[in-house]
């Protein structure tokens, strides 16, 4: 795309599993959004085959030419890295990966660039008006603050999609998966002094994919019965443990908030912690909503946007710009 006024210049941070590849998909097809990159980060898949289910759905979504670039492999501690093939597949697409022709990317990626370095880069070519979108763990833009902790300045805002506020985790009674594959990354993340908005399972999880939704895909273009493919494994194992066919929409709405595309009508400004203990509790997101009844002041000082509600239909207009491709 040509970068113009109209359009929100966006760094996608991925672990391409089912709901990042919707995002992606949102993204490319958008006409309000400029997708400048994608760095690629360990998660719901390792980080190769989240490079290989990124460039395919890029090809699919005719944007093969958004650089790609690879990115951390496991956690900032070093520790071992844990993925989610029970949610997203083997390969990390519900088994709809196309490995016979998605390339096989190397350490330096399609863009021939690390993550860090694409993250830096993109920071000075689109200075004040780059939004990084981070929807896997956080691994890599920690380590893009430790190379330049001077990125803040040149960052218009950062949405992620992570966390619980007052909803509980989905891989442990407190802690949502993406800050819990990586807690000490995501402090760092938070104490860096940029905007940051964090998208979380409260409000992820309101915002629903049906299977009315999957079959709409179903009867749409190329895009749509990939997207419908995809969803009929995620959709199944929501139904395993929940009894219904329906996911939240998870990282497409951390894009939407992102860039506009959905409005959110509660959204305090608070102070957010990370818990990096080796307790039951490693990986929740500590917010100060906690204890206030509901209130929910905004406290001064406090630097980060906790979203916990938004405007109903995002997922109607993105199913149907997806069905329509």
């Amino acid at each position: 795309m040509t970068t113009t006024s109209s359009l929100t210049t966006v760094l996608l941070d991925v672990d391409t599993g089912i709901d990042d590849a919707l995002a992606l998909f949102t993204a490319a097809l958008s006409n309000e959004i400029d997708l400048v990159g994608c760095t690629i980060v360990w998660g719901n898949v390792d980080v190769e085959q989240g490079a290989r289910n990124t460039s395919e759905v890029l090809q699919l979504a005719g944007h093969g030419d958004v650089p790609i670039a690879l990115g951390a492999a496991g956690p900032r501690d070093g520790s071992r890295a844990v993925f989610s093939p029970e949610v997203h597949g083997a390969d990390g697409l519900g088994g709809c990966a196309d490995r016979a022709h998605a390339p096989v990317l190397s350490r330096d990626g399609a863009a021939d660039e690390t993550a860090v370095e694409m993250m830096l880069r993109l920071s000075h070519a689109h200075a004040g008006s780059l939004e990084i979108v981070a929807v896997g763990p956080l691994t890599n833009l920690a380590a893009a603050l430790d190379a330049d902790p001077t990125l803040p300045e040149r960052i218009r805002q950062v949405t992620i999609m992570g966390g619980a506020a007052l909803a509980p985790g989905n891989v442990s009674e407190t802690a949502e998966a993406n800050i819990w594959h990586d807690p000490e990354a995501a402090q760092v993340v938070f104490d860096a002094p940029w905007e940051l908005t964090m998208v979380g399972l409260d409000v992820t999880m309101t915002s629903l994919i049906t299977d009315e939704h999957r079959a709409r895909l179903a009867a749409g273009g190329a895009i749509g019965r990939f997207s419908s493919a995809i969803l009929d494994y995620y959709l199944a194992y929501y139904e395993s443990f929940s009894g219904e066919r329906a996911s939240g929409n998870h990282d497409a709405l951390a894009l939407a908030v992102a860039t506009g595309l959905v409005k959110t009508t509660f959204s305090p400004i608070v102070d957010v912690t990370v818990d990096c203990s080796d307790g039951p509790a490693r990986g929740r997101t500590v917010t100060t909503l906690e204890g206030e009844w509901g209130q929910w002041p905004e406290r001064d000082g406090a630097r980060h946007r906790v979203v916990m509600e938004v405007e109903p239909g995002f997922e109607e207009r993105m199913i149907e710009l997806l069905a329509t491709a």
